[in-house]
């Protein structure tokens, strides 16, 4: 079976390495570089925390478990660190929302424990225990973060050594031909053709760039910010969640900072100046919380489209009136990516369907009609 997997972020090579295992002759054809959109730009936070409905929330924690499985299968997994996560609130009008959340969490089996302030200082002695004052501490042990450009280069590495996978970068597919309601190849910018008895469509936020031949799945995505400080002598080990604050290591003394007030105040990809506005609002409110981070600390800034289908829940599955073309986007692409790509792969190699995806088919956008999908 010759299966195309279009996209090679970190949902895109989930796929493309577990259809590899299922047997398929897999062919990867990626716009730009691995990992270069998206993934490479992403928080990378592995949780079903606040996860709704039911059905989303289980998928997501489907894919936490998946997270450890992949690590015990490579045996190395530098890409994936499991520290847990700490949460808090500075407002006490949110925390009884904050209570109702941990509440529904345990309720639903996970991991979820309220720690001390002395807890919390023993845990991470560099946070500055005035930045939480009276506030209740969540932490959740399972959670943890993910090297999305580390993990896909591994597994597509992996997939080519044992499985001949071929990856072709800063190869653009343009459109899929369709014959009789079946798709059989698709064209790259370049004119290139590459025939298929199967076709997954994992672009991420560009899920909703018509490609000639077929839909395109109706999209939310909106625009992410990432700071990225210098090297900086604090020994932050886990993520934190302050207010709309978040913050984690991300090596070599590097920390990672996104707060969702300034993702609103950026409307379109664009160039950040790591010493600009929205820079210097990062820092000032991580400062509030890790005193050894400085004014000029801030290294790069960077901005990204966050894939979210419309409806905000994953989209996966065969597109309705094309037989042979498959769609896997979803925000909670980290989180998600190594279970979808098991399930992905059961689905178009296997032909086994997946309960688990039976509430997030791209047939809640697309209708049947004339051959092809159109939005209903």
């Amino acid at each position: 079976m010759r299966v195309v997997v279009v996209g090679a972020g970190i949902v895109g090579s989930s796929v493309a390495y577990e259809v590899a295992k299922a047997g398929a002759q897999v062919t990867v054809l990626e716009a730009g570089k691995i990992a270069g959109g998206a993934s490479g730009a992403s928080f990378a936070w592995t949780n079903a925390t606040g996860k709704r409905p039911h059905a989303y929330f289980a998928l997501n924690v489907a894919g936490m478990r998946a997270h450890l499985d992949l690590s015990r299968e490579f045996g190395n997994a530098p890409w994936f660190k499991q520290t847990g996560s700490l949460e808090w609130y500075s407002r006490p009008e949110d925390w009884a929302a904050q209570r109702e959340n941990a509440d529904q969490m345990m309720e639903w089996g996970y991991g979820v424990e309220w720690i001390s302030k002395s807890r919390l200082k023993e845990l991470e002695p560099e946070i500055d225990l005035s930045a939480v004052n009276d506030s209740p501490v969540v932490y959740y042990p399972e959670e943890g973060w993910v090297d999305p450009v580390l993990y896909s280069a591994w597994l597509l590495r992996a997939a080519r050594e044992k499985w001949n996978l071929a990856v072709h970068t800063f190869e653009g597919v343009t459109s899929v031909d369709v014959v009789n309601g079946k798709a059989k190849a698709v064209r790259t910018a370049d004119g290139t053709v590459y025939a298929a008895d199967a076709i997954i469509n994992c672009t991420g936020s560009w899920a909703d760039r018509l490609l000639d031949g077929v839909p395109a799945i109706p999209m939310a995505s909106n625009v992410g910010v990432l700071g990225f400080t210098l090297p900086v002598a604090a020994t932050l080990q886990r993520q934190f969640h302050m207010d709309d604050l978040d913050v984690r290591p991300d090596g070599a003394g590097r920390l990672m900072i996104h707060k969702i007030s300034v993702d609103s105040l950026v409307c379109e990809l664009t160039a950040l100046d790591p010493k600009g506005n929205e820079a210097a609002l990062l820092l000032d409110a991580v400062r509030k919380v890790i005193p050894s981070v400085q004014v000029q600390d801030m290294e790069s800034i960077r901005t990204t489209m966050r894939p979210i289908p419309g409806d905000n829940l994953t989209c996966s599955g065969w597109v309705p009136g094309i037989s042979g073309y498959y769609v896997a986007v979803t925000h909670s692409g980290v989180t998600i990516a190594p279970y979808l790509g098991k399930a992905v792969a059961d689905e178009v190699v296997r032909g086994h369907v997946h309960e688990s995806l039976q509430d997030f088919r791209p047939d809640r956008f697309l209708a049947a009609k004339n051959g092809m999908g159109e939005r209903s």
